[in-house]
């Protein structure tokens, strides 16, 4: 039998094409999926071929029982890299730090999901 992976999380978004776009181009990911949502809403599957976010709007965006979601993470080879791509797409990295296992930074995209990056790659 194989090992239990993470396959996908699903979160709310206002708008799911420009937070598709936003992860496109920081880890050149690709959208695997797109479509109407049971709820009226859309949703787009954006990720590699081995996993996803699933990015959804909803008619109703409160989404109650996300409240205690605090962070996606995503781990990359080159952090400056990425922290570059970060930047240039105009959000603000935070809270870097070093720490056994890895290096890390964090953002917050336009819906107020925190982002941590890290790598595990020796400087």
């Amino acid at each position: 039998m194989s090992k239990p992976r993470l396959e996908h999380v699903n979160v709310n978004v206002t708008d799911p094409g420009r937070a598709a776009r936003l992860l496109e181009t920081l880890f050149d990911w690709h959208v695997r999926w797109s479509g109407p949502a049971r709820d009226g809403g859309l949703t787009i599957h954006v990720g590699s071929a081995d996993d996803y976010i699933a990015l959804h709007s909803a008619q109703d965006a409160s989404f109650a029982k996300g409240q205690p979601f605090n962070h996606v993470g995503v781990e990359v080879d080159d952090l400056a890299a990425i922290e570059a791509k970060v930047v240039a797409a105009g959000l603000k990295p935070f809270g870097h730090d070093s720490y056994d296992p890895g290096r890390r930074f964090y953002f917050l995209d336009p819906n107020g999901i925190e982002y941590e990056i890290v790598s595990y790659r020796t400087p």
